[in-house]
């Protein structure tokens, strides 16, 4: 897929002789992405790595007249493959897997605060041979905890650059610009092997059969990491291609170091763990004795099962107010300079197919985009104040086990929340879950939870058929229970379709909830402020174009053929009907007063121009398409104009009402928000007939039956793009306009046959 840059990189004066690539790797939570940030600034570029639903971060950086690459890899604790998306760091590292040369340099971030842990991650790295800085990160948070490093000695040791940063604020980057470039012209350093020479024996011999046929040597590393690694992902890879035979040798090979007192995977922590405790011996110096801090006080309370869901609870309602109203005045804005441009460019062109197309199919298209601008904005703000702060992780740790019921971890919950005001940033919000298929199943039933797209079909609806009748001395009403039921119906299938999905699809050994609790820390402003444009750009540029071709192609579908004789034809009959109403009544009656007030309504200048709008609108392809499918639709209590009105919904479930406005001569500017024109569609909605009939359109059943629908269904342009852009594939977006689309019929069909034998 294109990668994204938000603003591109600077041009050089004169092209550099080569780019030095430096991968960037950690652990999670030592502010690795706020380093990659503060080193590349603005000239960054996002996609996903060939092939895997990962996110590639690349940058760049220039420094004593060398461009820099930076490349972001995936937060780690090991370099240990157990799947696709974990193998990237390993292919990067190793030059191999179609992601380009090895790296010139390694920028190995780690938590001052936390050395023993990050260094286990670094002895990994410094085993590769690659030239290699490490950047000794939240120094602060070190000094906090009275933690003293003599990071002149521990360089030493590590035999490799060691310097001081404070990537939040930073601190120490023209130090750590200047190591990166001295790095770069160093002699290469030898790798380390820090394991005993029976394994390193057996790792030749493992080497030397499985190289025999093979025009590409298997690396060392992968070597050592097929030995010590039992998840079989790497065994599957190297070895499946020589059958029961290789199988044999491996396990024997296993046996062997098992039989020399070096069973595997434990010789790997043992000697890992034993060269920290060397490197470090000396030089790290914590005070004596356990000293809380002022993360473990503020712990005390919010990972409290109590008080911290208490807490958490009004984090949430902030988030979630903060997208669903707080994002309504920049709305607003938005959508009145659209209206505004559509108006300046009526009033500059004439009545036509050139008009049309520019406000209806491409301001339209393009507004359809940015209005969701502001809440994408203002979700991204919150989720990397949070993150950047140190809560979002606690906020997983409380919900883990809620979602653990259905496979999921604690970290869905954000997103999934996230989507009650709108599936695509609920979506985006996924990139926070490490595991793919945790993050691939929060995606597909994101968009079941009930956006505010779909809130102006249900309060029409539920406004013009659901009686209000009260309960429990007025506490409750009919009307806001079935709004509630229309929420809840969207939770409860979400909840059926994950466990589904996590024993199919998605199946495979669920992996343990391991977080980490890092410490808080004052956010870097820098940071969310980047983070915020990056989101937002990507969804313009990326989720735009889709919304926008296809709001164009409902555009030509609702506009075309223009058979102005057959509409012509249709005035002429109707008000042919509508006079004979007026002569066939007795003069001075209600009636003869009523059938005049029709004729004259029927004549005035906006009720012929929206009379004649729905007739284009019959005998459009849409139109057409909507007769067409009304076989089908018509055990949900449908009819053709129902039908038309839910595939021109495609690119946005809220369009509906404004197609019904079109279809019922109310215009096709009707504006679902506000009270009058909710009033004006909802005496329409009852006084429709279905055609050849005479019996109403529309009633309790078949507007449960198109709420159900609406519940379920995948009708968002916007939220297929996004999810066609998170997995970098097709299939995923296809899967779920598949699956949501079944269900919302099947839905639909059982709440309909139900309700009209109830009602």
């Amino acid at each position: 897929m294109p990668a994204i840059s938000p603003i591109p990189p600077p041009m050089p004066t004169s092209a550099p002789s080569k780019v030095i690539r430096v991968a960037l790797i950690g652990n999670p939570n030592t502010g690795k992405s706020t380093l990659f940030t503060a080193l590349a600034g603005v000239r960054q570029r996002v996609g996903n790595y060939p092939g895997v639903t990962v996110e590639k971060k690349t940058g760049h950086l220039w420094q004593n007249g060398l461009l820099f690459e930076l490349i972001d890899l995936p937060g780690t604790y090991s370099l240990a493959p157990r799947s696709p998306d974990e193998m990237v760091t390993v292919n990067v590292l190793l030059g191999q897997g179609g992601h380009g040369e090895r790296p010139d340099v390694v920028l190995s971030i780690v938590d001052a605060s936390n050395l023993e842990r990050n260094l286990f991650l670094v002895s990994q790295v410094l085993s590769l041979g690659l030239p290699t800085v490490v950047a000794l990160n939240m120094v602060d948070l070190a000094h906090d905890r009275q933690i003293k490093i003599d990071v002149d000695s521990l360089a030493r040791r590590l035999g490799v650059p060691v310097i001081p940063v404070q990537a939040n604020r930073r601190i120490g980057l023209a130090e750590l610009k200047a190591a990166l470039a001295a790095a770069v012209r160093a002699d290469p350093r030898p790798s380390d092997n820090l394991f005993p020479e029976a394994f390193r024996n057996q790792v030749r011999e493992v080497s030397r059969w499985l190289n025999l046929e093979r025009t590409e040597p298997v690396p060392d590393f992968l070597v050592e990491r097929l030995l010590l690694d039992g998840n079989g992902y790497l065994e599957q890879i190297l070895v499946n291609g020589q059958g029961d035979a290789g199988a044999e040798r491996l396990r024997q090979a296993r046996d062997s170091l098992s039989a020399a007192g070096l069973s595997v995977p434990a010789v790997e922590a043992m000697s890992r763990y034993n060269w920290i405790a060397r490197t470090l011996d000396g030089i790290v110096h914590r005070p004596d004795g356990y000293q809380p801090t002022t993360s473990d006080r503020i712990d005390a309370v919010l990972t409290h099962k109590v008080f911290g869901t208490v807490v958490f609870a009004i984090v949430m309602a902030l988030l979630f107010s903060s997208i669903f109203k707080w994002a309504d005045p920049l709305m607003g804005i938005v959508d009145n300079a659209v209206g505004w441009l559509s108006g300046q460019v009526e009033t500059i062109l004439p009545a036509g197919a050139l008009q049309s197309l520019l406000v209806d199919g491409v301001i339209g298209g393009v507004g359809a985009v940015v209005v969701f601008l502001p809440q994408i904005l203002i979700l991204f703000f919150c989720i990397a104040l949070l993150e950047d702060c140190g809560y979002m992780a606690r906020a997983a740790f409380l919900m883990d086990r809620l979602m653990a019921g259905v496979g999921l971890s604690g970290k869905s919950f954000i997103p999934l929340l996230s989507s009650f005001a709108c599936a695509v940033p609920g979506i985006m919000a996924a990139r926070v879950i490490e595991n793919r298929r945790d993050r691939l199943a929060t995606i597909l039933i994101a968009p079941l939870m009930s956006c505010s797209a779909r809130l102006p079909v249900y309060v029409i609806l539920i406004g013009a058929f659901v009686p209000d009748r009260r309960y429990a001395g007025g506490l409750l009403g009919l009307q806001g229970l079935t709004l509630l039921a229309m929420y809840s119906i969207g939770v409860i299938v979400a909840i059926g379709v994950a466990w589904l999905l996590k024993k199919t699809l998605l199946r495979g050994e669920t992996p343990p909830f391991i977080l980490e609790l890092p410490s808080y820390k004052i956010p870097s402003a820098h940071t969310i402020a980047y983070r915020m444009a990056e989101r937002g750009w990507a969804f313009i540029a990326q989720a735009g174009t889709v919304i926008f071709a296809v709001t164009v192609l409902i555009w030509a579908l609702s506009y075309y053929p223009r058979s102005n004789e057959q509409v012509n034809s249709e005035i002429a009959n109707e008000r042919t009907k509508l006079e004979a109403a007026v002569t066939a009544a007795p003069v001075g009656t209600e009636a003869h007063a009523a059938a005049r007030n029709a004729l004259s309504s029927f004549v005035e200048p906006t009720n012929l121009e929206h009379f004649s709008a729905s007739q284009h609108q019959r005998y459009s392809f849409l139109g057409r398409a909507g007769q067409w499918i009304e076989p089908a639709v018509r055990p949900l209590g449908w009819d053709w104009r129902i039908g038309c009105a839910v595939i021109a919904s495609f690119p946005a479930r809220e369009v509906v009402m404004g197609v019904l406005g079109v279809i019922y001569h109310l215009g096709g500017d009707i504006d679902v928000g506000a009270e009058n024109d909710q009033n004006r569609l909802r005496q329409q909605l009852r006084a429709a007939r279905r055609e050849g009939t005479g019996q109403p359109a529309y009633n309790l059943p078949v507007a449960l039956s198109i709420m159900v629908f609406f519940a379920l269904c995948a009708q968002c342009a916007a939220t297929l793009a996004v999810i066609r852009r998170e997995t970098d594939s097709w299939r995923w977006p296809m899967f779920t306009f598949a699956y949501m689309t079944t269900l919302a019929y099947f839905g639909a069909l059982v709440t309909y046959q139900i309700s009209v034998r109830l009602f």
